[in-house]
């Protein structure tokens, strides 16, 4: 790890620098700052690694919109050379300018380039099918160093979590997405494609993983955090199973872990207060594989009872539940028009 890590090192360097200037040059200024945006060190996971790019004297400063491009010239102008043994001008994988990277935004511009949302608006439950733990995590997930009106705040306090329905919702797409796949597992191993059986395996753990953060929820980070992360969770009581599942020889043994860890991850999902009927899986047909059964589903569901939530498709889920491109998945605009499409 970085000595100090990056969130220390932001916090030092906003109380010893940007903030006295600020308060010099512009006292009572209303805003928020805070480390925001991308960066491992928003997330507390910077190590050594991580500081040979986009990494350093980095903030995010929430000011309202007409004092953006003045407080950003305030900041190049009066901003010493150097903090702490770090540069204070540097360039970054998206911008090769040498400049000060306290980057000046408004608050509403800022999140909905996060979020893909308007944030002066009331969203409906489709709207929150659109985002990924990873664009409200760079909104909540770094330290806030000073919040003078208190709005960004406010918004941290919306995105604790989904509307509880639409977590149901998400929750009965994860159980749906296991029961249609796992029967396959055995099935293509059977058949002597272990390499199918393999991918399956992997791609039922990944949902399973994303059940787990639910369950408990935590909102997910991009896959690169996602196994350290989810390793901290109540519902990683699950993983030693999942771990056995992928270092299976053979599709009996993926098969038997994979439904170990779900008759784990229902049990736990019974104690955080959602419908949990049992058993995780029951055979398929007359095969010697295994399905969810629909009872569960139906429990979950039948547990909802917002409307627009109840006229969602059944299964489709949000938008990082059923779409792997990246450059989808960080563009808000993108995942927003995905969501809706697949709604109607």
């Amino acid at each position: 790890m970085p000595s100090p890590p990056g969130a220390e090192l932001a916090r030092r360097y906003h109380d010893e620098v940007v903030a006295p200037l600020l308060r010099a040059a512009l006292p009572g200024l209303p805003h928020a700052a805070a480390r925001l945006g991308s960066g491992s060190d928003v997330l507390g996971l910077d190590d050594a690694t991580s500081t040979d790019h986009d990494w350093g004297l980095r903030l995010t400063l929430l000011v309202d919109a007409e004092r953006v491009g003045e407080v950003d010239a305030l900041l190049e102008r009066e901003l010493p050379e150097g903090f702490a043994g770090h540069p204070v001008r540097f360039a970054t994988t998206w911008d090769p300018r040498v400049r000060q990277r306290v980057q000046v935004a408004a608050l509403e511009e800022f999140a909905a380039s996060r979020l893909g949302l308007e944030v002066t608006r009331a969203w409906e439950p489709a709207d929150w099918l659109a985002l990924t733990g990873q664009s409200v995590l760079e909104l909540v997930a770094g330290p806030v160093l000073a919040d003078t009106d208190g709005r960004l705040g406010a918004l941290r306090e919306r995105l604790r979590w989904y509307p509880e329905d639409v977590w149901r919702h998400l929750v009965a797409c994860c159980w749906r997405q296991l029961g249609q796949e796992l029967p396959f597992v055995g099935r293509t191993g059977q058949r002597g494609d272990d390499l199918g059986s393999r991918l399956l395996t992997a791609r039922l753990v990944a949902v399973a993983v994303h059940l787990g953060f639910l369950l408990d929820r935590r909102w997910p980070p991009y896959p690169k955090w996602r196994g350290t992360l989810f390793a901290r969770l109540p519902s990683a009581l699950a993983l030693p199973a999942l771990e056995a599942a992928l270092a299976a020889g053979d599709w009996r043994t993926r098969q038997e872990r994979l439904c170990a860890a779900l008759e784990l991850l229902l049990e736990h999902q019974a104690r955080v207060g959602l419908p949990a009927v049992g058993p995780a899986t029951e055979p398929f047909h007359a095969r010697p594989f295994r399905s969810v059964p629909q009872a569960l589903l139906d429990a979950l569901t039948g547990a909802v009872t917002d409307e627009r939530v109840r006229a969602l498709p059944p299964g489709v889920g949000s938008v990082e539940q059923w779409v792997d491109a990246v450059d989808v998945l960080v563009d808000g605009e993108r995942r927003l028009r995905a969501a809706r499409a697949v709604q109607r």
